[in-house]
């Protein structure tokens, strides 16, 4: 009796190669620990994020005798829990850079397939609009767009004016990279196979086209997630992305910098600190997803 020998999915095989990379998995536990404590930051936060007292402002956390107790990480200028604002403040940050990325994501997926694969005048207006973007750098862009439509449109909220503005920078980015790998897809033999059996353009892409877009897709999007985050607490700190007493991180960044001359250098710290963290684990998954994704680096392909 022959025995049938069960073979990987790709799914499968990806999720195998990314836990041998003990850098990926660090980066996916720490941005999952992140994720958990800012997403459960009712939970989690000891105080209220926007509970102030003077009497107990700019005082050190634990690694102060001074300290007040409860409060771990110190109180900033007007005595709030600098711990749970840095709780409450990921939900903000976080937010406007998955809803940018998203937004980015839509639209730079939707260009970047009409573009590779109809090609003709499509690909050229599509392209020179990116080349267009691409001239411009991208916080500065974002920037620009963010404070003019918050002077346009003042009672909508700022932060969903970064969403937007931070979704318009990277969607050129994403189209480029989604026509990369169309380009290369549509060429190849089982496509004309399916060309030649009279097969529907739409069955082509969304059946074969899209699907084998995405590897560099994702690998794409996670590293991009990470400068979307920083770009969100970029904006915040320049004054154009959350506004007081909001406790989104670059916000909190700006406000403590004035009081480090003073010796006041947790409030700044910690915030940071929250920054690096998010921005690092999801290099490194980031890495480690390109690295799965990438057949070249399979211990097969090794000489």
């Amino acid at each position: 009796m022959e025995k049938t020998v069960k073979r990987r999915t790709r799914t499968q095989d990806v999720i195998r190669q990314l836990r041998k990379n003990k850098t990926a998995m660090f980066g996916m536990g720490m941005m999952l620990v992140i994720f958990i404590l800012c997403a459960g930051a009712p939970l989690f936060a000891p105080h209220d994020p926007n509970d102030s007292d003077l009497y107990r402002g700019n005082r050190p956390g634990f690694w102060s005798s001074d300290h007040i107790p409860g409060f771990w990480l110190g109180t900033d200028y007007l005595g709030r829990d600098i711990l749970s604002r840095i709780l409450y403040g990921g939900r903000v940050t976080l937010s406007v850079g998955f809803v940018a990325l998203g937004f980015a994501l839509v639209m730079g997926v939707i260009l970047g397939l009409v573009s590779g694969y109809f090609g003709g005048l499509a690909d050229n207006l599509i392209m020179r609009f990116v080349d267009i973007l691409f001239a411009f750098p991208a916080l500065l862009l974002a920037l620009v767009i963010a404070g003019t439509l918050a002077q346009r449109y003042p009672d909508v909220s700022r932060i969903t004016w970064s969403m937007v503005a931070i979704g318009i920078v990277y969607t050129p980015q994403m189209a480029r990279v989604m026509r990369g790998a169309v380009l290369v897809i549509k060429e190849t033999e089982y496509i004309e196979a399916e060309h030649a059996i009279g097969s529907s353009t739409w069955r082509i892409i969304f059946k074969h086209v899209l699907p084998n877009s995405l590897a560099p897709i994702i690998v794409y999007s996670t590293l991009m997630l990470a400068t979307a985050i920083l770009d969100a607490a970029a904006l915040g700190f320049l004054g154009v992305g959350a506004q007081a007493p909001s406790p989104e991180w670059g916000l909190s960044l700006s406000i403590a910098r004035k009081y480090l001359i003073s010796g006041v250098w947790w409030a700044a710290t910690f915030p940071g600190i929250a920054i690096l963290l998010s921005v690092l684990s999801l290099n490194l998954l980031g890495d480690g997803l390109r690295d799965a994704l990438d057949p070249r680096l399979k211990g097969g392909a090794k000489l």
